[in-house]
């Protein structure tokens, strides 16, 4: 089954206790090169709009608390996965997380560079399912500016971006290999836009979910091995200089027949950069709908994506 990568990883993984990270049950066999899913080390100082969510408090210290990712857009809002923020990832309301920060210009977690920034508010797409992942998006509001040219701007409708063919990159601080091996430093994955007609054919509305097109935008490698996972909920899919997608979900980690499902960025354009219309409080999220796709005490990585 299919299930958000955040709600995947809170369900399987007991971080925020001080235990080992447990093996996602069932997780199929991934081809990975110490990274995302078959990408490479990169430095957060080239790609600094790319952000980690963190609560030492609900997660651990291990990893700086780190449970999603997620990327700026403008100097003061942070886009990441609508899941990332519901009861079973946090464990209630997302403003009883007293330490919620977002972590910026740090490449590695174990780290003492770049800022941890306060949440000073959270806004959830008001058209977001949980049930489906359909408009799985959400904006923080920082407590603190970030520097302007750290800001990655929104791909729009229509942008040869979403082309199929396109190259693209996934980035985030989650699993390597599809077995609960988290990284501690940033990561990236080169993968490729695909057509709509082959992501729905992939995810045709069966148990594993069904890709939809108007809210979705689904990216991977023909040949599997490359892909986004566990950990990475939220975080940026890169094209042309533009964000496209928001790491959403998936089946497994790394496989040729399962390209990753990523929040079509361009069609929710109108809430990122008016929010307070509309808007429906983070804590409203309830957990219930993700019991399908997993269920357990959270602490770990998160992300909406891949069960197996």
């Amino acid at each position: 089954m299919r299930r958000p990568f955040a709600r995947a990883l809170a369900g399987a993984l007991t971080l925020a206790a001080g235990a080992a990270a447990a093996p996602l049950a069932q997780m199929p066999q991934a081809a990975a090169d110490s990274v995302v899913i078959g990408g490479k080390p990169v430095k957060v100082a080239d790609s600094p709009w790319v952000v980690a969510l963190a609560s030492r408090d609900r997660f651990g210290g291990t990893r700086g608390g780190q449970f999603c990712g997620g990327v700026i857009v403008s100097p003061t809002r942070v886009l990441t996965a609508a899941h990332c923020l519901g009861r079973e990832v946090l464990g209630g309301p997302v403003e009883t997380v007293a330490d919620f920060r977002v972590i910026a210009g740090r490449t590695e977690l174990r780290a003492g560079e770049g800022r941890e920034i306060a949440v000073r508010g959270a806004r959830v797409n008001p058209d977001y399912d949980p049930k489906t992942n359909a408009g799985d998006l959400a904006v923080l509001e920082l407590a603190e500016a970030v520097p302007a040219q750290h800001v990655l701007p929104l791909a729009e409708t229509g942008h040869p971006a979403y082309a199929p063919g396109t190259e693209a990159a996934v980035y985030g601080w989650g699993d390597t290999s599809g077995f609960g091996d988290y990284a501690y430093a940033l990561r990236a994955a080169p993968v490729t836009v695909l057509a709509d007609e082959a992501c729905a054919r992939a995810y045709p509305g069966d148990a594993d979910g069904q890709y939809q097109a108007q809210s979705m935008v689904c990216a991977g490698d023909g040949g599997g091995g490359k892909d986004a996972c566990q950990g990475d909920s939220g975080g940026p899919l890169v094209a042309q200089g533009r964000l496209i997608g928001l790491v959403s979900w998936g089946r497994g980690c790394g496989r040729a027949d399962s390209p990753g499902v990523y929040t079509r960025v361009a069609a929710l354009a109108g809430f990122v950069t008016a929010p307070e219309k509309g808007e429906r409080p983070a804590g409203a999220l309830d957990a219930e709908p993700g019991a399908r796709r997993g269920s357990g005490p959270a602490a770990g990585p998160v992300w909406g994506h891949r069960t197996g």
